[in-house]
């Protein structure tokens, strides 16, 4: 996963179940009681104060593409702190921002068009030999590029995920850019290309569930994707490869290690992190569509991202730990940024601080840490919860202080306060793109029509909604 968390999200859960990290305490919390669960309801129309409100917070999410991105090749910082490798996950979210930006008149067509163009042609030359000195291996991409060679960085691995967000993004250019010109035509040209040139069949290793990634020097990482997350995104692209597709049996094999939980009279597909009931969802439109998993339990992954939403904000109501700020507006755990100070005495106990780590409830790290941007990409699927909680991050500061709202982490519990320095090209990106598939859901419509993205999910299983709609594709 592109947070590297995974392994560590399942150590937590089992330590947290097995009593080994305050677990009475989480287990008092999670008694199930009355459902604290809404019938869902359309969304209110927004105020103008609203509409400005979320404006703002989008075009300055936005500008971090524009003021962070390398424009000899395309790359994105992964973060706005000096010496900031690029990532190519933050390219994937950029070449979807590009046209958010063009349809909300904050660049024009022609940057856009170049800029993806000139990002699309570096991956379509870069060096795929998979030695330890190049950008990829089979079509898929190193974790980590430095921003001006392109190389990998960080002796980072080939990571499925974070090439299958970069493919999003590809596949969201070439959904926009239709025009017959020459640079448009290139540009989906370019991008049916890269899609192609991923060897998904590769990267089932021996078994039909995919691995997460792969060392030039060491082979294949010895862990896979277990349980519910964004790999939900990575299989549907695998699955719909013209080329080198996966098999059909890898998504059962996949979905198999499914945990539903009943946690707070809430019945849902478990994963901690906000952030995994998001990524997916900010380019497929997942209502009223349904797999094998879903149609058993009579839902669909937007509605369980939104009970999620619930959870989350259940969680810190009830407030097991004690932490500073948290309640109905203010929730909101995932992977990202967090303090490193020592140890604080909270409620009768002493707290670690885990610094970046993948928080999650209720099992999993809670330290005080909420994420703001997991707040402004949950307005998709609860703005009635969503709203009311940007609106007390803004109220931390002065008028214009909205860092609470967009950095990596906030955290009000240690002395003083603390506040994540700078900003995660990821936190931006979603910020963006789900804020606007709240407001027009123009991802949502573009990736409808791309063949990849149909032929995924009919292999995968999914039948119903916007899917009936246009036949098999």
């Amino acid at each position: 996963m592109t947070h590297c968390f995974a392994t560590r999200r399942a150590h937590d859960d089992v330590a947290i179940r097995t009593g080994n990290s305050s677990g009475q305490d989480i287990a008092d919390a999670i008694v199930t009681q009355t459902p604290a669960l809404p019938p869902a309801a359309d969304a209110e129309p927004l105020s103008l104060a609203d509409e400005a409100m979320l404006d703002g917070l989008q075009r300055a999410a936005f500008d971090y593409f524009v003021r962070h991105t390398n424009r000899d090749n395309g790359l994105v910082a992964d973060t706005s702190r000096p010496g900031s490798h690029a990532s190519i996950a933050v390219v994937g979210f950029a070449l979807s921002a590009y046209p958010v930006g063009v349809e909300r008149g904050w660049m024009t067509r022609a940057e856009a068009l170049q800029r993806s163009l000139t990002a699309l042609r570096f991956f379509r030359d870069s060096d795929q030999s998979g030695t330890p000195e190049s950008t990829g291996y089979r079509g898929f991409y190193f974790h980590f590029l430095h921003q001006d060679s392109g190389t990998r960085a960080r002796r980072c691995e080939v990571s499925l995920i974070d090439t299958a967000l970069l493919l999003a993004g590809m596949l969201t250019a070439a959904a926009y850019f239709t025009a017959a010109t020459a640079d448009e035509t290139e540009l989906r040209a370019l991008a049916d290309r890269l899609y192609r040139r991923v060897d998904w069949c590769w990267a089932q290793r021996k078994g039909a569930a995919l691995v997460m990634g792969w060392k030039p020097k060491s082979g294949f990482l010895n862990y896979g994707w277990e349980g519910y997350s964004e790999a939900l995104l990575l299989y549907t692209l695998g699955l719909g490869s013209p080329t080198h597709p996966l098999s059909e049996a890898s998504f059962p094999a996949w979905t198999s290690t499914y945990q539903w939980e009943n946690l707070y009279g809430i019945d849902f597909l478990y994963a901690g992190p906000l952030f995994i009931h998001q990524f997916s969802h900010a380019w497929i439109d997942f209502r009223d569509i349904r797999d094998d998993f879903m149609r058993e339990k009579h839902c669909d992954y937007f509605e369980n991202s939104r009970r999620a939403t619930y959870v989350q904000r259940e969680y810190a109501i009830r407030n097991p730990r004690g932490f500073v700020g948290y309640g109905e507006d203010g929730w909101g755990l995932s992977a990202g940024d967090g303090p490193k100070t020592p140890r604080q005495r909270i409620a009768g106990r002493r707290q670690s601080f885990y610094g970046y780590a993948a928080r999650g409830v209720p099992y999993g790290l809670d330290d005080g840490t909420l994420s703001g941007p997991s707040v402004l990409a949950s307005l998709v699927f609860a703005p009635e919860i969503a709203l009311p909680a940007i609106r007390r991050m803004l109220a931390r500061g002065s008028a214009t202080d909205d860092r609470a709202a967009r950095a990596s982490g906030y955290n009000d519990t240690v002395h003083d306060g603390w506040i994540s320095e700078g900003t995660f090209g990821l936190d931006q990106g979603l910020i963006v793109l789900m804020i606007e598939n709240f407001r027009s859901g123009l991802l949502w419509r573009l990736l409808r029509g791309s063949k990849p993205i149909r032929t995924g999910l009919h292999r995968a299983g999914f039948r119903g909604g916007w899917l009936a709609e246009g036949g098999q594709p």
